[in-house]
């Protein structure tokens, strides 16, 4: 009897610990996406603060009610990033347009005359560019050999280009690391050594953070799939939108 008491204190302390992991391992991905929405609110809010604060001073002589609801601390972050959040969307859908067009590349030679932000503007903008249109030969999301040919890793194709002495066709593979893809390094691999898979970025993106426990049911481990031609989104299919809207 007494030994079934001594052992009371301890299976309730290995019963804590277990809840106490199986609780830290469904709070990460809520705090993780917390963090992320939290980041991202405070950052519309503070660029859209200003406006809402700006209006509350133009319409108190006239309403002084709702200037004052307009200083108020949570409605004015609420009202300064949906403000934020419309203006993105209104700047994306002028960018569709050609007098848009024209205003962006007024504004991209005029950011090019800047000797370091030129730098910084241009790579970014490469980079979503070739983001948005599929590399030729490939894929957008391959396997790569790593660490060893027994052994494969997840990247993301950026470009591919030729080698100047022997023809051979190469591409540039960025690998992101587990569990923060914004870090990681670039691989220039052959590209008969490259597989070719079926998956979108978004779902490559999950298997990656998530440490793999989030990913398609199936991988072209072995064999790569055909690869489609380079092409972007033509603007036509977002016109095409617009007029079904």
């Amino acid at each position: 009897m007494r030994k079934k008491l001594r052992r009371i204190p301890r299976a309730i302390l290995l019963l804590f610990r277990t809840y106490l992991v199986a609780g830290i391992i469904a709070i990460i991905p809520i705090w993780v996406t917390w963090l992320l929405i939290e980041f991202l609110f405070r950052l519309l809010s503070s660029r859209g603060a200003p406006v809402v604060h700006e209006l509350a001073l133009q319409i108190a002589p006239h309403a002084p009610g709702m200037a004052r609801w307009l200083e108020q601390p949570w409605f004015q972050s609420l009202l300064a990033v949906t403000l934020m959040i419309a203006g993105l969307a209104s700047l994306g859908w002028l960018t569709t347009r050609v007098a848009g067009q024209r205003l962006l590349t007024w504004f991209d030679s005029l950011v090019e005359r800047i000797p370091v932000v030129k730098m910084v503007y241009g790579g970014v903008k490469q980079l979503l560019n070739s983001l948005q249109a599929r590399p030729d030969g490939v894929q957008r999301v391959v396997l790569i050999d790593f660490p060893s040919s027994e052994m494969k890793t997840v990247g993301l194709v950026t470009r591919t280009f030729v080698d100047a002495d022997t023809g051979r066709k190469l591409a540039a593979v960025y690998v992101p690391t587990t569990p923060n893809p914004t870090s990681g390094y670039l691989e220039i691999v052959p590209v008969e050594r490259i597989t070719s898979t079926s998956w979108t970025v978004d779902e490559a993106m999950n298997f990656i953070i998530s440490g793999g426990t989030v990913a398609p049911a199936v991988m072209n481990f072995d064999r790569s799939v055909p690869a489609a031609s380079s092409e972007q989104v033509p603007s036509s299919q977002v016109h095409d939108a617009d007029d079904v809207l």
